[in-house]
């Protein structure tokens, strides 16, 4: 695979096609546009892809779904249109994105179904209850953490999600540390902020070892905190 996430965009709409093709490119994706059926099929049988973004007619009534599932069965498709199917998205192989396309949902739909195949984490989850952090700057909450990464609440006031690469500082336990963007999810449209998960990336090691100290501190979840603790 090239370094670059590979993302075949299947749709017969020329402007939606390149307009999404623009948006990932942006972002650091490999986007590959196809206009036909065919064509999607060739490219998704002949060459090596990370990701498939299809038209849901083309994905449900002409099996580019089941084409892609066949060569990236961990892989879920995203689906621009209507998501009255809802037996195709039953095992979690599918996320809709709804029309009119918008670039942040787009954006965060496509990390979200390419996080879904990466290796699970190597060191426990454990819930932050919203620690208070900036994220490059800005106010925004830690949801939980392990050892290697973090899930983020940020809030959604610009037309983009975080960075490939970002900052995240803490400031009551006055650690900074430089985190990758693995995924990111938009939380419906009532609310106005989105989640994204993260993976410490490039950090010096003393950087590295205060963040584990931090999230050592943390219970794991059901645990009784210190505090809930009663004197016997």
């Amino acid at each position: 695979m090239a370094n670059r996430p590979r993302v075949i965009i299947a749709s017969p709409d020329l402007l939606e096609r390149e307009a999404v093709a623009d948006w990932l490119s942006a972002e650091g994706f490999e986007a590959v546009g196809r206009s036909t059926v065919s064509a999607a099929t060739s490219e998704i049988r002949t060459r090596p892809f990370d990701l498939l973004v299809a038209d849901a007619a083309f994905a449900f009534q002409h099996g580019l779904h089941v084409a892609s599932r066949a060569r990236r069965p961990l892989t879920p498709t995203v689906v621009i249109g209507d998501a009255a199917v809802e037996n195709e998205s039953a095992s979690g192989q599918v996320i809709y994105a709804p029309r009119p396309v918008e670039r942040a949902l787009v954006v965060c739909t496509v990390s979200l179904a390419l996080a879904d195949d990466r290796p699970v984490r190597r060191s426990p989850r454990k819930p932050a209850h919203r620690f208070e952090a900036l994220v490059n700057g800005v106010p925004s909450y830690i949801i939980d953490v392990s050892n290697e990464g973090l899930r983020l609440e940020v809030p959604r006031d610009r037309r983009s999600v975080p960075p490939p690469y970002f900052k995240v500082r803490v400031p009551l336990i006055g650690v900074a540390v430089s985190v990758q963007r693995m995924w990111a999810r938009r939380l419906g449209e009532e609310t106005a902020v989105t989640w994204c998960g993260g993976a410490l990336s490039q950090n010096q090691t003393k950087v590295t070892r205060a963040w584990m100290a931090f999230v050592d501190t943390l219970p794991l979840a059901g645990a009784p905190s210190a505090d809930s603790l009663e004197i016997q």
